[in-house]
């Protein structure tokens, strides 16, 4: 029997380039920063896990531009 699992991707842009991802598996979404060594956190919506991401920039930072890839 084989398991697939279903992966999307997004990459949060700032104006510096690349700050950050997050990767959709089994309808959770796991939020990266450039150079973390593991995730920030799972959130249960895509929204959700924007608002996060954006949360962990520096104060102040605009939303990043989010690329699905």
């Amino acid at each position: 029997m084989t398991i697939t699992r279903t992966s999307r991707l997004w990459v949060a842009h700032g104006p510096v380039g690349a700050v950050g991802s997050i990767r959709e598996v089994d309808g959770q979404y796991e939020v990266r920063m450039v150079g973390a060594d593991r995730a920030v956190g799972t959130y249960p919506q895509l929204e959700i896990a924007k608002r996060a991401l954006h949360a962990h920039l520096k104060p102040g930072a605009e939303r990043p531009e989010f690329r699905r890839h």
